[in-house]
């Protein structure tokens, strides 16, 4: 008797998820070995088992399964890259962190745009929507990369506090210009600025009090009667942050972002776990960490679509081009280096330059175009994907030679 159809999509999920644990293990392995970001190679990993190439998983986009893995893996994701933040060192380039991430948003949605327009001859509002897209940098690009590479520790803090946070201001811009786009409404600088303040400030209101619930669950002398069950508290926790900050209209990112940085430096807070207890937790964290980016970056691989690549190939290039040596450069040296409290250094600005991977928020966005049938959804879904893979594939396997070069690296033993 033939099994029911709910069956075989499980199997087929099964194998899959299968196949991508043993596939991300061997490239994580060899990414030790060259001394490059695993990302990259779980990217080009997904590629070769995809739909373009031998087949083996072919997972839909829009599947619940995808979305459900593309969004709680972001979020942990972000959890950890929070959770390894200092606030002794955000005091000190926090001005940096807020403008880069609004200003420095807007900056880059511009000028990508301006050269989509030209290079492409794209209507100027479809080129603005494809500027505001590709404008947010990606934390869970950015999250790992620090994790094998350790730069100084301010640096990288401030990469990673930017690509948490500009991931709203990103999301506000695209959806305002694509009401004008389709004819929806009106854009209104004050009514978009006024909205991204609320997403920013209610999930961060949300990540803290989440986050001190969880700490005084897990490590308070007298309350802490969750410790034995820390780890599974994150997983909760993590849930519980974005969708309290999504079920008020607020940044569910940014929520779990800002739970992260509570519970990395609850010391700060009066909490304390004991040593053995403190590793069992990162070890823990670590690991989902590891397994999240793993699944996220090999299903993105699996989503890149070369026929629509090929549609806008030689100017989207050309496009992507301007997008990393030019916006990216001109929105950091007009957003760092007025920081005369920071005090940036040309190598630490130069490195910013150059740090700024495309990955999951953009593929996301890019996404939803298509599915509303945007104006110039396919132009902008594959500028998209050649930004991922330009990004991704160049930058990221370059910046600790750059880092070395700039002399930037701190000793790890």
């Amino acid at each position: 008797m033939d099994a029911p159809v709910s069956v075989e999509v499980a199997k087929h999920a099964l194998l899959a998820a299968g196949l991508i644990l043993a596939i991300g293990t061997a490239a994580g392995l060899l990414a030790r070995q060259l001394r490059i970001p695993d990302i990259a190679l779980f990217l080009i990993a997904g590629i070769v088992v995809g739909p373009q190439a031998f087949g083996l998983i072919d997972l839909e986009a829009g599947s619940p399964l995808y979305q459900i893995l593309l969004l709680f893996g972001a979020s942990y994701i972000l959890f950890d890259g929070g959770a390894a933040l200092r606030l002794d060192v955000l005091k000190r380039i926090w001005i940096t962190i807020a403008v880069i991430a609004t200003v420095g948003v807007l900056i880059t949605a511009a000028i990508t745009g301006a050269a989509a327009h030209l290079l492409l001859g794209a209507p100027w509002l479809v080129a603005m929507l494809l500027g505001a897209v590709l404008a947010p940098t990606d934390p869970a690009t950015l999250i790992p990369i620090f994790r094998q590479m350790h730069v100084r520790e301010r640096l990288a803090q401030m990469l990673t506090c930017e690509s948490a946070f500009n991931d709203p201001t990103a999301a506000i811009v695209t959806f305002a210009v694509l009401r004008v786009a389709m004819g929806i409404g009106e854009f209104s600088f004050s009514s978009s600025l006024l909205i991204m303040l609320q997403q920013a400030v209610v999930g961060i209101i949300a990540g803290l009090v989440l986050g001190y619930l969880a700490a005084l669950l897990i490590a308070h002398e007298r309350w802490g009667f969750l410790l034995e069950y820390a780890p599974l508290v994150t997983l909760m926790a993590v849930i519980g942050a974005y969708f309290a900050a999504d079920g008020v209209q607020a940044s569910g990112f940014m929520a779990v972002f800002v739970f992260g940085i509570v519970l990395g430096n609850k010391d700060a807070f009066g909490f304390k776990m004991s040593l053995a207890e403190q590793q069992r937790l990162d070890q823990f964290v670590t690991t989902t960490a590891f397994i999240m980016r793993l699944f996220i970056f090999t299903l993105l691989g699996t989503q890149v679509d070369f026929r629509l690549i090929n549609l806008y190939l030689v100017p989207g290039v050309a496009v992507v081009a301007i997008f990393m040596a030019v916006a990216r450069p001109v929105a950091v040296f007009c957003c760092a280096l007025p920081d005369r409290r920071a005090r940036w250094s040309r190598n630490e600005l130069l490195f910013m330059c150059w740090t700024r991977q495309t990955g999951v928020i953009p593929a996301a966005l890019s996404g939803i175009l298509l599915g509303v049938k945007a104006p110039g959804a396919q132009l902008i879904a594959s500028v998209t994907f050649i930004a991922i893979l330009m990004t991704i594939l160049i930058q990221a396997p370059t910046a600790r030679w750059l880092a070395g070069k700039l002399d930037l690296l701190e000793d790890h033993k």
